[in-house]
């Protein structure tokens, strides 16, 4: 089969590019930048095109270049940008109409829940949007639902650690009350690869075997790894305000962390099952969520690898995010790209290590690195010409 994968650099499309070359098929990875997938293991091992969903002709182009495709996954999305609701379905409506006339078969969707009888966030209903303007004459869709995915660089897992990492006394917001059912990234993928061929077109919710309170699934990173916070209540604390707050202590995007929580009122449970009928469950049933946080957190250790060398999708890669990893992971870049890894090694050995990494030295010195990070990576982009000169 021959697919192509809009967002291939991103967290799910780079894990599901190397899945689908695992199941055997013929991968066309789409960016508006191609030469930008040059660092991920899989490049060598896939075709490229260069697409830009907002404008048409890169969109026809993008098609034209990519020859007869099966099926077309569409991972796109501006969220954390000005305007993205209006971006978002401006691209999908332009992808399906150039999708329908080259001919591809059916286009794979994965947005968020889309709870009835409530007022939707921003980003809910972005998503949402973007749903109904892939649905066009002629092209099956299959749109797959979810809440937070779980594993270590997915933005959601992310927020958690580095809000109990760096917090000894964790708020709780009446809102955190509220019911979630996350599903661990390689549950995603199972359902994303069964699409291709196996479940009927429709829109499906997909969820984790637990429900469970926001608050509980916080405490149960604390639990995976192995920290000791206490929980506080803060009734009367508004998402919108919650969210600027966290985007100012942790180094995720300002934008992306307040458009993110916004969605926290919202109830993020599935609504059916109908995706388990259409398609099972992986081998050993779906990953719980003491499952997934051990495994993510087990997968933050040491140096990444490439995204298709990970034994385990939960696991880190080196492509995700800069600001993936943690405080320990963070500091520890920064420290080998202004000295050496065998200088920092060294300094780790006689006792960095313990300074550095431990609460709340790490928390202070990394929330000071966040600052700077755009200055040190024109530094080090500026030292990499002048030694390739």
């Amino acid at each position: 089969m021959k697919v192509l994968v809009t967002g291939a650099s991103g967290y799910i499309g780079s894990r599901l590019v190397a899945a689908l070359l695992d199941e055997g098929d013929t991968v066309v990875a789409a960016s508006r930048n191609p030469d930008s997938l040059k660092v991920f293991d899989w490049w060598d091992d896939v075709e490229s095109c260069a697409l830009d969903a907002s404008d048409q002709e890169s969109l026809h182009g993008a098609f034209e270049a990519a020859g007869d495709i099966d099926v077309a996954y569409y991972l796109v999305h501006a969220i954390g940008q000005s305007d993205y609701r209006a971006q978002d379905k401006r691209a999908a409506e332009q992808f399906a109409r150039a999708a329908a006339a080259a001919g591809v078969k059916r286009i794979v969707y994965l947005g968020g829940f889309v709870p009835g009888d409530e007022e939707l966030s921003e980003h809910l209903a972005s998503r949402a949007d973007v749903g109904e303007a892939l649905d066009v004459e002629g092209v099956d869709l299959v749109w797959l639902k979810a809440a937070i995915v779980l594993g270590a660089g997915s933005t959601s897992y992310e927020m958690l650690r580095y809000l109990a990492d760096r917090l000894l006394v964790l708020p709780l917001p009446t809102w955190l009350s509220h019911p979630v059912q996350p599903i661990a990234v390689d549950d995603v993928l199972f359902y994303l690869l069964a699409s291709r061929s196996t479940v009927p077109a429709g829109a499906y919710d997909i969820g984790g075997p637990d429900v469970v309170p926001y608050r509980d699934l916080l405490f149960a990173y604390v639990d995976a790894a192995g920290l000791t916070r206490v929980g506080l209540p803060a009734p009367g604390v508004p998402t919108g305000l919650a969210g600027r707050v966290i985007g100012k202590i942790i180094p995720i995007p300002d934008a992306l962390a307040e458009d993110l929580v916004g969605s926290l009122h919202n109830t993020m449970t599935t609504s059916e099952q109908r995706i388990v009928d259409a398609a099972g469950e992986p081998e050993g049933g779906r990953t719980t969520i003491r499952d997934a946080m051990h495994r993510s957190v087990q997968g933050s250790v040491g140096t990444p690898p490439g995204v298709r060398a990970l034994k385990d999708p939960l696991r880190l890669a080196v492509t995700d995010a800069a600001w993936s990893g943690g405080d320990e992971l963070g500091i520890r870049r920064y420290g080998v790209a202004a000295s050496s890894g065998q200088t920092w090694s060294l300094l780790e050995s006689l006792g960095a290590r313990k300074l550095l990494y431990s609460w709340p030295v790490a928390a202070v010195v990394r929330t000071n690195l966040d600052v700077v990070d755009g200055v040190s990576d024109r530094a080090r982009s500026v030292i990499r010409r002048v030694r390739g000169n």
